[in-house]
């Protein structure tokens, strides 16, 4: 492969709540068809090195999260897309969802109303607003254990749930931490610390954490910081996260079907949230997020086989990734 014959990847990069997402428009591999968890298993297993060249750097960051538009085999759908960041293919992502309805919008390929996506998870629903926000019905979240506590080397015990939002996400709201950007070194070590600890007692498929601590914005009801799989933190309040804090929140009671939830990321951006129940007796909630993303830029990526990061600076391998089970 030249770079004479290597077809330009045309991308468009945006930000929702500060956190950045880049769409693949066209130019990224065929996959095959079929329906999106068949194609992210051949993008994870045969196209990782193309993963890495638009989301590492030098072209991206640790924190880019990419989306790859895919056909979709359900003809309800607008688009189906397989979502994935510096290490690895994500289940499931509510911030992208967002930024990718926004791209689309402004290509001219999606109107104001409501939009059917499908994911590896399933099919989620989103509504592009008159006002340009966007909402997305989730896929079917739930919390699978309550009140798991860990020993974490450094640390001590720290407790948390356990729940699926479209991703897996370990939830802490007791810790002795101040959520706010002066300590984020600290709060990724800490999460950081603790993921390894969850997934080393028996929860391999975590690959979020999530604190919570007091809001910061005069509507807000709570305020988080995220860590991601790659080690990066999210800058937007986390729509799967988000998703994940609304089912436990529903299991104990704590929020009642249909109020809305602001919940705010480290940055102090929000989502609002709410759910509906699909089934009391099984815990399982749909939550509904709703945010704002805003286009940042239109490019080409170039892919030249003679430069030696042609295919992206990969983190260390011997770092925790994605790799877990994507399964609810």
């Amino acid at each position: 492969m030249s770079a004479a014959t290597t077809p330009a990847v045309h991308v468009v990069d945006s930000h929702t709540g500060g956190e950045p997402t880049r769409v693949v428009i066209s130019g990224g591999p065929d996959l095959g068809g079929g329906p999106v968890a068949q194609q992210i298993e051949v993008f994870r297993t045969r196209h990782d090195r193309f993963r890495s060249a638009v989301v590492n750097e030098p072209r991206g960051s640790d924190v880019l999260v990419g989306a790859l538009l895919v056909p979709p085999v359900d003809p309800a759908c607008a688009a189906g897309v397989v979502f994935f960041n510096n290490v690895g293919v994500l289940g499931m992502c509510g911030h992208g969802t967002i930024g990718l309805v926004v791209t689309l919008a402004h290509l001219g390929r999606l109107a104001p109303g409501e939009h059917r996506l499908e994911t590896c998870v399933g099919v989620v629903t989103t509504t592009l607003h008159p006002d340009g926000s966007v909402s997305v019905a989730n896929v079917a979240s739930h919390r699978k254990t309550t009140a798991v506590t860990v020993e974490v080397p450094g640390i001590g015990p720290v407790t948390g749930d356990i729940a699926w939002g479209g991703n897996w996400f370990f939830l802490v709201s007791q810790h002795p931490w101040a959520l706010n950007l002066g300590q984020v070194e600290t709060l990724t070590d800490a999460t950081w610390r603790i993921r390894q600890a969850v997934n080393a007692q028996g929860f391999p498929e975590v690959d979020h954490v999530e604190l919570f601590g007091p809001p910061q914005t005069p509507h807000g009801n709570s305020r988080s910081f995220v860590l991601c799989p790659g080690k990066a933190y999210d800058r937007s309040p986390c729509g799967t996260g988000t998703s994940a804090k609304l089912a436990c929140l529903a299991a104990d009671g704590k929020l009642t079907e249909g109020a809305d939830w602001i919940q705010e990321s480290i940055l102090g951006s929000t989502f609002t949230g709410r759910f509906r129940w699909l089934d009391r007796a099984r815990g399982l909630i749909e939550p509904t997020i709703t945010g704002t993303a805003f286009v940042t830029a239109e490019s080409r990526l170039l892919l030249n086989d003679a430069d030696p990061f042609c295919w992206g600076i990969r983190p260390p391998s011997s770092s925790p990734t994605s790799e877990a089970p994507i399964l609810s």
